[in-house]
């Protein structure tokens, strides 16, 4: 299925759809300028409170502001970090090695790509930015009496 969505996206067959997050809070670090995002994944445990599941670094382009919120685009390769940071494993290398050959991620994206990996690589060696802080994330929770956040309506999503 993932295949076949490439393949509209190619051909610019798809649009926007309404959505509600579900299963696990996020706590997400997005530097505007940056070539992707550092999500803290949270999941209910069965003893407790939600529990910090794992670091996910999701390759993107940079953030752009729009009238209706913020528009980027997943650019498919994502880094799976074990909560203690120990363990790494990258992701869907397959699925951004076909969004290449199609188009959607041209040379000058995964040049770009290919720095950011190295940015982050670095960032979790050197223990910079939310992994400087990695112990004290895990304690983080949303807390229910926060509203939800909502973007505002509109008609144009430029």
């Amino acid at each position: 299925m993932r295949t076949e969505t490439f393949e509209a996206m190619a051909a610019g067959e798809w649009e926007l759809a309404p959505g509600v997050w579900q299963d696990t809070e996020l706590l997400l670090w997005k530097p505007p300028t940056a070539w992707f995002s550092i999500n803290a994944f949270f999941a209910p445990d069965p003893g407790g409170p939600y529990q910090l599941r794992n670091w996910y670094v999701n390759f993107e382009h940079p953030i752009t502001r729009t009238n209706g919120g913020f528009d980027t685009f997943d650019l498919a390769v994502d880094l799976l970090i074990a909560p203690d940071l120990t363990r790494r494993q990258w992701k869907d290398e397959d699925e951004y090695a076909h969004a290449r050959r199609l188009g959607i991620v041209t040379h000058a994206q995964h040049r770009a790509v290919d720095a950011a990996r190295a940015q982050v690589l670095a960032m979790l060696e050197e223990r910079q930015c939310p992994f400087a802080e990695a112990v004290a994330w895990t304690a983080w929770r949303w807390n229910p009496a926060w509203p939800p956040p909502r973007l505002p309506q509109h008609d144009d999503a430029g």
